[in-house]
């Protein structure tokens, strides 16, 4: 199984930007990825993908203001984080779109956003 690692969050007030990093200790070119956040008190959401293509989506909270990448070679999925919001404040995970067995998450990575 691969292992992601996510890195990157941090402090910083409203209207910063913060670039997060996912980094895979396997190949993940053949796969899609997504970055989810998740909220105090709320439910994970997908707020990124990308495609094995470089196809990207996102949710219509952070369009505009983020853009998920990709570095086959570096096996690292990026998140650029631009015009941060407080409601932006959440913990960042990294993870494949779809899975084949049982889902696991890391540890993700703290971003908080002061007013």
């Amino acid at each position: 199984q691969v292992q992601l690692v996510e890195s990157g969050g941090g402090l910083v007030q409203a209207g910063g930007s913060l670039r997060l990093s996912c980094e895979a200790s396997g190949s993940i070119s053949r796969n899609a990825m997504g970055w989810y956040r998740q909220a105090p008190g709320k439910e994970r959401e997908l707020v990124a993908s990308i495609s094995s293509s470089g196809s990207t989506n996102y949710v219509d909270s952070v369009k505009g203001r983020f853009t998920i990448s990709r570095d086959n070679a570096k096996r690292t999925v990026y998140l650029q984080m631009n015009t941060l919001k407080p409601e932006d404040t959440a913990v960042y995970y990294c993870n494949y779109l779809v899975v084949a067995r049982g889902r696991v998450w890391g540890q993700g990575t703290q971003v908080t956003v002061s007013s």
